[in-house]
């Protein structure tokens, strides 16, 4: 489903984020990639939703060569990603609803049938009650499950989470865990790029890892 084939990431100013990575995702799986702060964890979810294009070598998804695509094809790659990046970006201004339903209004899903599956995305993380409120008044671990809701309204068959459970108190670390996997006994196939990858490792997790941009193991 997804595959890296010796794929390298140079930056400009010569920063190799990424050094001849290769390594398959099958369908259905849950992976754990692994790797110390500036390991190349981000830079490689990057280029799996083509915000990032690898300076050599080439990324699989689904049959999709993601560094030749042209632009208006990535889109269409994401539908089928669910993304929560570090960085919740969720708007500040308008409520929880309107924050997970968002990637259906850029996709033209009918609004009644929108409003009913950002319920359902709601729920899954349990965060029902508070669809009304805004982003601002949540705690952290409150704002990450509505990032998760928006990653999975669209249904993706892949969700991938960049330091999911960072930042978060133990026991909310471990819902989040939870959380993920419980998406993947319902067939979604699991990348978790984090630090802590004991919280996975009771639900039978295969494990990556990276280090200065090269794989380990």
């Amino acid at each position: 489903m997804i595959r890296f084939e010796r794929v390298s990431k140079r930056y400009p100013g010569g920063y190799e984020a990424l050094a001849d990575v290769s390594f398959e995702i099958r369908h259905g799986e849950l992976l754990v990639l692994a790797g110390h702060s500036g390991a190349g964890k981000s830079t490689l979810i990057k280029l799996i939703a083509g915000l990032e294009t690898p300076t050599a070598g080439k990324v699989w998804v689904s049959g999709q060569d993601v560094g030749n695509l042209r632009q208006n094809q990535v889109p269409y790659l994401r539908r089928s990603l669910g993304l929560v990046m570090q960085e919740h970006r969720l708007l500040t201004d308008r409520t929880v609803f309107d924050n997970v339903m968002l990637p259906l209004l850029v996709t033209g899903y009918p609004p009644r049938d929108a409003a009913k599956r950002v319920r359902v995305a709601l729920e899954k993380v349990g965060m029902s009650e508070f669809e009304n409120a805004m982003p601002l008044t949540l705690s952290g671990g409150e704002q990450h499950r509505v990032a998760i809701a928006r990653a999975i309204i669209n249904r993706p068959s892949v969700l991938i989470a960049d330091e999911p459970t960072a930042h978060l108190d133990p026991a909310y670390a471990r819902e989040i865990a939870a959380l993920f996997r419980s998406f993947h006994a319902a067939g979604v196939t699991i990348l978790l790029a984090t630090h802590d990858e004991t919280l996975f490792s009771p639900y039978g997790a295969r494990r990556i890892e990276l280090a200065k941009g090269r794989l380990l193991a």
